[in-house]
């Protein structure tokens, strides 16, 4: 079984948390991690919304037209291909989950040193402290 069957598992069948886990864990994995996507969008120009999605306020919304912006059309398109998705519906479903899992990733307002078992990682959010 792999890791993210056992993910769909502890999620009780739900597809789309399940997808958008594995599409933000890859999207980590690519960018090197919490510390690389937040150094990729602060050079896309969105520093204040991927510095609110750290910190421990509010988390500010991002637009699929801006995922597919600071990422590019590459790995919005890898991560339709995992999903068996349009790229679209793989850019709405980045930035619908995305900042949810980066604030759940830096609890205490700070980026992680390392990229770390990124997999690990959000696997552990599952323990309830995400979709609980």
């Amino acid at each position: 079984m792999s890791l993210f069957d056992q993910i769909g598992g502890l999620l009780g069948g739900n597809e789309q948390a399940g997808g958008a886990l594995q599409a933000v864990s890859s999207l980590l994995e690519q960018q090197g991690g919490v510390a690389g996507l937040v150094q990729q969008f602060q050079q896309g120009g969105l520093s204040e919304v991927v510095s609110s999605w750290v910190g421990t306020g509010q988390n500010l919304n991002i637009s699929p037209e801006q995922i597919q912006a600071v990422l590019g059309s590459g790995p919005v398109a890898d991560i339709a291909a995992k999903l068996g998705i349009s790229p679209a519906e793989a850019a709405s479903t980045v930035s619908q989950w995305l900042p949810q899992i980066v604030d759940k990733l830096t609890p205490n307002g700070q980026v992680p040193a390392e990229g770390g078992d990124v997999l690990g990682q959000a696997a552990s959010l599952l323990g309830g402290k995400l979709f609980g």
